[in-house]
């Protein structure tokens, strides 16, 4: 039996410093506080049926931070996919075991008046986040759900190029 993933985008959003936006996710269940500290990632989501990936993201990352001023930077060039541990995956009714992504390094625009994970989508989403910073590309694998880390660094090797050091 093959292992089945869902497909999903990532987005690194880069500010002008070449810090990365990272978002603090909003607890869904009750068992999401068992993650502790890593509570904080990247926007990311699932693509729609017939939609292209590049579009996917653009459209999350607006649906999850209300930011639209962004510059394409670079795709990753493969697609990285993970486990969710235990159970997880009953989520989506037993049908995948993780998710596999299609990252892209984007540059942010603008004001970061634009930034809203209250309000995203001008409030016509269900907010991801309740909290967001800028962070130090180095710092993600560290901030992120373990089962999640290994893509992480992935990410950020394939963006070595367009990170500042």
């Amino acid at each position: 039996m093959s292992k089945h993933y869902r497909p999903c985008v990532g987005v690194m959003l880069l500010n002008r410093e070449g810090r990365v936006f990272l978002g603090r996710r909003r607890p869904k269940r009750s068992n999401e506080g068992s993650f502790g500290s890593f509570i904080w990632q990247m926007p990311q989501g699932g693509i729609d049926h017939g939609e292209e990936p590049y579009a996917a993201a653009l459209r999350e990352l607006y649906e999850e931070t209300n930011v639209r001023s962004v510059e394409r930077l670079a795709e990753h060039p493969e697609w990285l996919s993970y486990d969710l541990p235990g159970d997880a995956g009953a989520r989506w009714g037993g049908k995948y075991v993780g998710q596999t992504q299609k990252w892209f390094a984007l540059r942010f625009t603008g004001a970061e008046s634009e930034i809203d994970v209250h309000h995203p989508a001008n409030g016509a989403h269900d907010a991801e986040f309740d909290e967001w910073r800028w962070e130090e590309p180095a710092r993600l694998p560290e901030l992120i759900v373990p089962f999640k880390r290994a893509v992480y660094e992935r990410v950020l090797g394939g963006f070595s190029g367009v990170l500042r050091d």
